[in-house]
């Protein structure tokens, strides 16, 4: 029998929303073990902090024993290959998206050549959804309830009221 297929699925996930979990529960259907990988870098300003984003995405995750959760900083190939994974998973959601993805997985493949990256279109009823619309509206006090987990909702609420007091 040959070793685990290892898939890397990288992102900052400020927060993590229902498209990135139905991203990663679908790609269990092709590989044995999916490691999403949190990108940790502070040019991006996050709202959470990278230990956060790691506690939120190990709660999301607790009852997938195939879904690990690594932070990670530096080129992605490097992570790629700490985690012995020759598969980075990438989610489309709009065409918009595909340009900017295909320029990232080229440059990957010219820096690794057995790195290949593999896309999943987001699911319809994720499709508009973001972690940086969902930070907006949530900031607007709009209902984002129906796109993020329970727990992840709470603690984008304690977060933005603690920031308006």
């Amino acid at each position: 029998m040959g070793a685990d297929v290892i898939a890397i699925y990288p992102g900052t996930f400020d927060p993590v929303t229902c498209g990135h979990t139905d991203i990663c529960r679908r790609a269990l259907k092709m590989f044995d073990h999916v490691v999403v990988g949190v990108a940790d870098n502070p040019q991006k300003n996050p709202f959470f902090n990278l230990q956060e984003r790691i506690e939120m995405l190990e709660i999301v995750f607790k009852k997938e024993p195939r879904i690990s959760v690594r932070p990670f900083s530096g080129l992605l190939i490097d992570f790629a290959r700490d985690c012995d994974s020759e598969i980075i998973l990438r989610g489309l959601r709009a065409i918009s998206d595909f340009e900017y993805e295909v320029q990232l997985a080229g440059m990957n493949r010219s820096l690794a050549p057995s790195v290949e990256t593999v896309f999943l279109t987001a699911a319809e009823k994720f499709a508009f959804v973001s972690s940086s619309l969902v930070r907006e509206i949530a900031r607007l006090r709009g209902d984002v309830s129906s796109f993020i987990h329970p727990e992840i909702h709470q603690r984008l609420t304690d977060k933005l009221n603690k920031q308006q007091e």
